[in-house]
């Protein structure tokens, strides 16, 4: 640049440079204020002997027309009178990085957020622009609980990288984080971000389900079929951002993470990799967990402590003179039996709601397609675990994109079953309308419609109105929570309560 840029500098009449962020090669990433919105940007400025500003001014105004929430904003891109820039989105939160500090994630929350990462470089393909250096430091889980992927099209021509088949380079740098989400290390030969290299055996890299255990069979096959192409063994590779955004398609999208801790504060990650990688944050310790002392009382009885066990002592004393009294009225009056001293916990005994555990689940879709929604799914609500779901497939509103009336859970008892009540544990997403519909044949046309439930979320009860009885149980969904920008319903849960076999 023609003129020296320090902190206070203002471009374009009202971005303001304040700190120094990073720098490298000549090209200087800034924290800066838009004066006119009053709001934290990031700006990149370069120095007069930087020879590809061309190439970035271009990179960032193609990058500026995409409407991705998740990607990030370029919101002003200027190459003239020797003072280029590039104005662009702050984001706060927390890399891949600084996720894995604790170790690896849960494998669903991983796909979860490569998914993410994927739908939006898909949409990047689409016209026309790459990323082609994806490391850990460009995925974001944002302080506003959402995914960013950092520096599309900007970072590579910051670099000056290019490929002839960016769609294969995208795709493996998919699978390169996705490796990283399930095992804590990097797909490489040495480690990236503080990430450690990945373990080898026998000259080629391990899989995901060697490093970590738990990881499941099919997140295993598509990082393989995405970054792994010595462990393919004649599967089909994952060519492009598309096909692995297709093939994670399913997976639960990330939700905020519960924090047993302190929050540190928000870090800068957005700003501190758009584009610009040499100079590494030093890694962070992960924060320590605050311990819950519980006090116990002390061994000396207060005076309430032992007021109360004198009234606890004479209420015993009570129950065990009316006991007697019973007792001794029973033996004699002679033709009482027992059933007749006590009807009325004979009665409650016989109606007592009990647990039927079901035989097998499905997904449910008569009206669609395929007629399937997840059966592979099914079992997971069933299963007694808080922490597994079953869900429907992804919708583009909460009528199901208007293609059909419903979808849902089958539940099949294995027998004709009387149907007290069901418990169905949904997601937290409020919004869900469901209908419990049971019978003795798994047709839609067979199943009747006994209880329902409007703009519910959590665990709700669904009562039959009148004596309902029948091999399947039906939890179906006529409206969908929001779930990520699309509209899904999620069972985490069923229990199925019957007064007794039909």
């Amino acid at each position: 640049m023609s003129t020296a840029v320090e902190p206070g500098t203002r471009l374009a009449e009202r971005f303001r440079l304040e700190d120094r962020v990073s720098e490298s090669e000549g090209a200087t990433l800034w924290k800066a204020i838009d004066e006119i919105l009053a709001r934290p940007v990031a700006v990149h400025t370069f120095a007069p002997d930087f020879p590809r500003v061309q190439e970035v001014v271009t990179a960032a105004r193609a990058a500026s027309r995409l409407t991705d929430p998740r990607l990030t904003q370029v919101f002003d891109a200027a190459e003239d009178d020797g003072r280029s820039y590039v104005v662009s989105e702050w984001v706060t939160g927390e890399s891949l990085v600084d996720l894995l500090a604790a170790g690896p994630l849960e494998p669903e929350r991983a796909a979860g957020l490569v998914a993410e990462a994927a739908e939006a470089l898909a949409h990047a393909h689409e016209a026309d622009l790459h990323h082609l250096c994806l490391r850990p430091s460009h995925l974001i889980w944002t302080s506003g609980n959402t995914v960013k992927v950092l520096g599309l099209a900007v970072d590579a021509a910051l670099a000056g990288l290019t490929t002839d088949n960016p769609a294969l380079d995208d795709a493996e740098g998919l699978g390169r984080l996705l490796y990283a989400g399930l095992t804590g290390h990097w797909l490489g030969d040495e480690e990236e971000g503080g990430l450690p290299a990945a373990p080898m055996t026998d000259g080629h890299f391990c899989t995901p389900r060697q490093v970590t255990a738990g990881v499941p069979g099919y997140l295993d096959t598509i990082t393989v079929r995405a970054a792994l192409p010595e462990s393919r063994r004649g599967q089909q590779p994952l060519a492009s951002p598309a096909e692995m955004a297709e093939a994670l398609g399913d997976v639960a999208r990330p939700l905020p993470i519960p924090m047993s801790y302190t929050p540190a504060p928000a870090v800068t990650a957005a700003s501190h990799s758009e584009g610009l990688t040499t100079k590494e944050r030093p890694s962070s310790h992960p924060p320590q967990p605050i311990h819950h002392h519980h006090h116990r009382p002390q061994s000396r009885p207060s005076m309430l402590n032992r007021a109360l066990m004198t009234i606890v002592v004479l209420l015993v004393i009570a129950a065990v003179g009316v006991g007697a009294w019973t007792i001794g009225r029973s033996l004699g009056t002679p033709g009482v039996t027992e059933a007749e001293s006590t009807p009325s916990q004979s009665a409650s005994a016989a109606v007592a709601p009990e647990v039927v555990k079901p035989a097998s689940a499905d997904g449910f879709d008569p009206l669609g397609d395929d007629r399937a929604e997840h059966p592979e799914m099914a079992g997971l609500a069933i299963d007694g675990k808080p922490d597994t779901f079953w869900h429907t497939t992804n919708y583009n509103s909460s009528e199901l994109g208007r293609l059909k009336e419903g979808v849902g859970l089958l539940v099949d008892m294995g027998k004709s079953t009387k149907i007290a009540d069901v418990v169905a544990t949904l997601s937290q997403a409020p919004g869900a309308s469901v209908e419990l519909k049971v019978g003795d044949a798994p047709d839609l046309a067979a199943l009747k419609t006994v209880a329902k439930a409007k703009n519910v979320a959590g665990k709700i009860t669904l009562t039959p109105e009148q004596a309902a009885s029948g091999q399947y149980v039906l939890i179906w969904f006529t409206r969908l929570p929001a779930d990520e920008g699309k509209f899904r319903g999620t069972i985490y849960d069923v229990v199925v309560h019957s007064p007794g076999s039909a």
